[in-house]
């Protein structure tokens, strides 16, 4: 009976250990967030350091967003179009490509290049601070890690974010707009028209909150998992890859949530 259970057993005590570890990271990234947010509206302030995250997040990010944006609207617009042509559709295109962008494809794809790029970045950046003992030198210097290091990246995602999303808007929008007058044959003015009507301030507001909290989300995993990092070289290796892959499946998660409650009736 012994030899029947134990396996079972040992598949729960497996299960049971997952369990915990993914509760234990969960609540020690809540505690980061929170000591950093905290960090953010006390003074002092680092602006040297926040400008340099800011800049490097908005704009040395803008090319890879930018090209993303344009290419994705003209995919759209010929994807929509092969789709709604069986049905006589082809009039909603335009409206398609306007919401899709600003709603979902904006934020998410600018969100996603920013984790892989920005997210990494910061997630080496500290990590090797950490394990040649720089952050403990900062201490020693009467220097808040979490005030110099984390706190300025967090505000600089969360700023710098819904900027970027609105550039990417605009060129995927532009993107959908060249395919749509250029190579499927529709009237400039017509596709603007229908472009306009169909768009409303909650469809941009949405994408900018959504731009907003993926911000964060990059700034917080790459800071986290750069500042918990142990092991040298390969503990640095570790902690890009986890930023990144982290930052991605949070912000896919979360889009879920902020669609539902922006869009759920």
């Amino acid at each position: 009976m012994t030899a029947v259970l134990d396996p079972v057993l040992d598949s729960l005590a497996a299960l049971g250990r997952g369990v915990i570890g993914a509760v234990r990271g969960a609540g020690a990234v809540t505690l980061f967030a929170l000591e950093g947010l905290s960090h953010a509206v006390r003074p002092p302030f680092y602006g040297r350091q926040f400008l340099r995250a800011f800049l490097e997040v908005a704009f040395f990010s803008l090319p890879v967003v930018a090209l993303t944006a344009v290419f994705t609207g003209m995919v759209l617009a010929l994807q929509s179009y092969s789709g709604f042509s069986r049905f006589g559709a082809e009039s909603a295109i335009a409206s398609v490509v306007v919401l899709s962008v600003t709603r979902e494809l904006g934020p998410v794809l600018a969100g996603l290049m920013v984790a892989g790029r920005i997210g990494a970045a910061f997630a080496a950046e500290i990590g090797t601070m950490r394990v040649t003992d720089q952050i403990d030198a900062l201490t020693t210097l009467s220097t808040d890690p979490m005030k110099y290091l984390v706190a300025p990246r967090l505000l600089a995602g969360v700023l710098a974010m819904p900027l970027l999303v609105v550039v990417a808007d605009i060129l995927g929008v532009a993107g959908g707009y060249l395919i749509g007058t250029l190579k499927l044959g529709f009237s400039s003015g017509a596709y603007l028209r229908s472009t306009l009507d169909v768009l409303q301030a909650m469809d941009v507001v949405s994408g900018l909150v959504k731009a907003a909290v993926f911000g964060f989300i990059v700034a917080l995993m790459g800071t986290y998992c750069g500042y918990t990092s142990r092991g040298g070289a390969q503990g640095v290796g570790g902690a890009t890859t986890a930023a990144v892959v982290s930052s991605s499946i949070l912000i896919l998660a979360l889009d879920y949530v902020l669609t539902e409650a922006f869009f759920a009736r």
